[in-house]
């Protein structure tokens, strides 16, 4: 035994742990199956990653392997490129030499000695054996004798591994005989499976034969259907497509830019999805883009005709759009091409009519004018300053009139392009709309349909299904569709037929007078990529050019004015023939502000710069006039013309403007005593009657030309404050006596003064609210005016009374110091005083209001007693009943009976007890 074992070959593999490979393999995870290596059993087995990289021994024996490679240890080391060869090698043989000794230790269980046993990494098991031989085969008989007994020893050694070996075996023979009874069974089931598999695989084959084989040619003929269908409709949209340079060119004849536009949209997109890499059609989709270029010229162009035909044609009261079809039509295909500046050129044309309007105006009226020779006077501002103001006013008429329609025009025109863009931004709109709810509804529903994956050629059997079950008419048409978003966006067949892309020619027929939005719905295309705020500025720049033909025709308005005005033809105007001017311009810019919306300011501001120099000339001419009636009044009083009270009747009445002139009746009313204003009497100068006139026209001025109002009111106030000090200059102040040359300035003159500023008070309330009705409320501080001019009128007659009293004042002082208490009674100091008082009364009493007498009275006599009662204390008098005490009693009595005696005087309380000192 110990020799068959002494001749067992010893496993030469330089792993240590060659012997434990069947337990460390069973310990490893189960991985793929993998093309195994080719090994050996002697060579080691271990990770299938390292066998597939290692050199097989059996198969590599006759050719160089790594096992070849003969390298010295300092080299290896040292080898930059693989620094941890030696690491990995060192870490793998520490591991298998801790192994080894463990396994070592057996043979110490065993009574095995350990000498020659120990492994190191320099020496293999060979060298050990060697060792044993060597020492067995040396020195003769006594190492002979020692060898045998060496080998004993070995054989001993031997036969107690067996008996161990046989005894571990004998412990786990019931596990050795279970896993050979269950290797028989699971070759058992093994043999059973691979019969069932067998059958399994039969009754596939007849079933695949019976069922199956004929169903799949059906769906192969079915593909191979469709396919030809589809190869037929590409030759079909291939022969289409040929045919649309034709096409376009007879779209383009007829101007249906729109529909060409279409054409040659959907030609490229099926050029680049369709029949991409057709080597005929290489060179279409250049030419394709050349046409389109030559497109966008042809519909500025046409639009740029349209524009012109539009503005020049007869301005009659014909406010309907111009061939309004063509001009959707223009505006849809600039808009599909991105030409969003087109408006431009219809704000050239604008101006260029504009001046052209004005000129055959001036040209048809200077024709019409026999006093204008046309061959002298050549320039036509110089013809038209040769024209009167009434000729000259009904050209302007004419110009504003041909302006009006003008702008009527433009108004609609504008507006239905401005319609096309809405109506190109609602589509877009209800485009968004539909993708969002699509897109919501693809996220909230679930498909629970099962689809077959079985594929054939690239295809989806489910297709095949769909298609190859539909007649041929069906199929067709199921093919043409727009099944994916990358197809093409209609049918070959609409792109055959060009009826089908040239929505705008039958939209012509359909479409009346005003364009409707579903005959326009036809119009837009899905491929307009204009983003809404693109639209929504082009819209607004729109409406911008709508504001600039206002301000064109107020520009050129403005130049005719000047143009007219530079010999000063409007500042010699009178105010009749400004304030009709006035109001032809006012109704103009008012037409214009409706028309279009918005104010210029440009006619307005001649306008308004125009009034100013007519306030200015009328404020100043009016002035002028007062000045001048002032300088010549001598302040008495006048008669009032019936046309004078007519005019105060029609102002209480609430009419504060200058009456018509009326035909002289047959009859002539002789003029009033006195004017009657709300049942008053007023005693009044002819400055003041002229001067409620020239009131009244500042008011009816302002409502003539409301913009002048401000001025106006400025230029109202001065003229009344220039009335106010200029009159008391001249009656308080006696100007009058250098001025007009009167001796003297009665009380009359003075009575009959205040009396007017009374008149002219009481009108300063009706003037105010006049003005304030015209009046923006942020104005209403200019209102002040009145308040001051009021209450400088009120001083006026104030400083007025009093001097009246004034002068009596002086009266009694003058008589009342030598007044001596003595007989006769009456004295003649008090028949002189009492002489007066009548005097003074008869000046005033038919000039004042009798409240008014009475007042002036009552301060006159306040001012008598206080000089009576000076001089009654001067002279020692005192109310004690005696004679002298009698004689004044009686003085004063013959006073006080004359002074209620006057009219209006009689229930005076003239209070006569304070002349009397108070006793103390």
């Amino acid at each position: 035994m110990a020799s068959s074992h002494s001749s067992s070959p010893v496993p030469q593999s330089n792993s240590s742990d060659a012997f434990f490979k069947k337990e460390m393999d069973a310990t490893k995870r189960f991985r793929p199956v993998q093309s195994l290596p080719d090994v050996c059993p002697k060579e080691p087995t271990g990770d299938p990653h390292n066998l597939c990289d290692s050199p097989s021994l059996v198969a590599d024996q006759h050719r160089w392997t790594i096992y070849h490679s003969k390298v010295n240890l300092p080299a290896a080391l040292n080898d930059p490129r693989s620094p941890r060869n030696i690491l990995h090698y060192t870490n793998r043989k520490s591991l298998r030499e801790r192994k080894f000794m463990k396994h070592a230790r057996t043979f110490v269980l065993l009574k095995i000695p350990s000498t020659g046993l120990c492994y190191t990494p320099t020496i293999n098991p060979g060298q050990i054996w060697n060792k044993y031989l060597s020492t067995a085969g040396g020195k003769g008989n006594r190492d002979a004798a020692s060898s045998k007994l060496l080998q004993e020893k070995l054989s001993h050694y031997l036969d107690i591994v067996e008996v161990n070996i046989a005894h571990q075996i004998s412990l786990r023979s019931e596990a050795f005989f279970h896993a050979m009874t269950s290797q028989h069974e699971l070759q058992d089931y093994l043999r059973k499976t691979s019969q069932a598999v067998k059958l399994l695989r039969e009754k596939i084959a007849q079933i695949d034969k019976v069922m199956c084989e004929g169903s799949l040619r059906v769906l192969r003929l079915s593909l191979t259907r469709n396919n030809c269908i589809k190869a037929y409709n590409k030759l079909k949209l291939m022969a289409t497509v040929h045919q649309t340079q034709p096409t376009v060119q007879l779209l383009l004849s007829t101007s249906e830019f729109v529909g060409a536009l279409d054409l040659i949209a959907t030609t490229q997109e099926v050029l680049q999805q369709e029949l991409q890499g057709i080597h005929s059609f290489r060179h279409l989709g250049s030419q394709l883009c050349e046409l389109e270029k030559l497109i966008d010229k042809m519909m500025i162009a046409e639009f740029s005709t349209y524009a012109r035909n539009d503005l020049n044609r007869p301005l009659e009261d014909d406010c309907q759009i111009l061939e309004e079809e063509r001009l959707v039509s223009l505006v849809f295909g600039l808009l599909k091409q991105r030409k969003l500046n087109f408006y431009e050129i219809y704000g050239d044309e604008m101006i260029i009519t504009a001046k052209n309007i004005i000129k055959q105006c001036v040209v048809n009226t200077v024709s019409q004018i026999e006093e204008i020779d046309t061959e002298v006077v050549v320039k036509l501002a110089d013809q038209m300053r040769m024209m009167n103001f009434p000729q000259w006013f009904d050209l302007l008429k004419n110009i504003f009139s041909k302006f009006t329609i003008f702008l009527k025009r433009i108004k609609a025109t504008l507006n239905t392009i401005r319609s096309v863009v809405f109506l190109v931004l609602d589509k877009n709109q209800k485009n968004r709309d539909v993708e969002d709810t699509l897109q919501k509804n693809s996220k909230d529903s679930t498909v629970d349909t099962e689809v077959a994956y079985l594929t054939h050629e690239g295809m989806f059997i489910s297709d095949a299904f769909s298609e190859g079950d539909l007649p041929p008419v069906a199929a067709d048409t199921t093919s043409q569709r727009n099944t994916s978003p990358n197809s093409e966006p209609c049918s070959s067949d609409s792109v055959s037929e060009p009826e089908c892309t040239t929505d705008s020619s039958s939209s012509k027929e359909q479409t009346s007078s005003s364009v409707t939005a579903g005959a326009v719905e036809m119009m837009i295309s899905d491929d307009m990529k204009l983003t809404d705020l693109e639209l929504v500025r082009l819209a607004n720049n729109i409406q911008e050019l709508l504001y600039n033909a206002s301000d064109i025709c107020h520009d050129r308005s403005v130049k005719f004015l000047m143009a007219r005005a530079k010999d000063g033809f409007l500042e010699k105007l009178n105010s009749n023939e400004f304030v009709t001017l006035s109001r032809l311009m006012e109704g103009f810019i008012l037409d214009t502000e409706q028309i279009c919306g918005r104010k210029s300011m440009s006619l307005r501001g001649a306008l308004q710069s125009q009034a100013n120099r007519f306030v200015n000339r009328f404020h100043e001419e009016r002035k002028t006039k007062l000045s001048l009636l002032l300088d010549n009044e001598r302040w008495k009083q006048a008669e009032v013309p019936a046309e004078f009270q007519d005019l105060v009747d029609s102002v209480s009445d609430g009419r504060i403007s200058l009456p018509e002139k009326k035909p002289a009746a047959t009859e002539e009313r002789k003029p009033a005593e006195f004017l009657i204003v709300e049942g008053q009497k007023y005693a009044t100068v002819g400055t003041v009657l002229l001067l409620i006139r020239i009131i009244l026209e500042y008011c009816q001025c302002v409502d003539n030309i409301p913009s002048i109002t401000t001025d106006m009111l400025t230029r109202l106030s001065d003229l009344l404050k220039y009335f106010n000090s200029r009159s008391c200059q001249l009656v308080l102040g006696a100007g009058a006596l250098q001025v007009v040359g009167l001796k003297t300035i009665t009380t009359k003159n003075l009575a009959l003064s205040s009396r007017c500023l009374q008149l002219i008070v009481h009108y300063i309330p009706i003037i105010r609210a006049h003005f304030e009705a015209r009046l923006q409320p942020k104005q209403y501080s200019m209102l002040r005016h009145f308040d001051h001019i009021t209450k400088d009128y009120h001083d006026h007659v104030a400083e007025i009374s009093a001097k009246l009293v004034a002068i009596m004042d002086s009266l009694f002082d003058k008589l009342l110091s030598k007044y001596e208490v003595k007989a006769p009674v009456p004295s003649a100091c008090f028949r002189n005083i009492c002489k007066q008082m009548a005097k003074m009364h008869e000046a005033i009493y038919d000039l004042l209001p009798e409240e008014q007498t009475q007042m002036l009275f009552l301060r006159i006599n306040a001012s008598y007693k206080l000089h009576l009662k000076r001089q009654l204390a001067h002279l020692n008098v005192v109310n004690d009943g005696g004679p002298l005490n009698g004689l004044v009693t009686s003085d004063v009595a013959f006073y006080t009976g004359n002074l209620q005696a006057l009219k209006g005087l009689n229930n005076l309380d003239l209070n006569m007890a304070e002349i009397w000192e108070q006793k103390r």
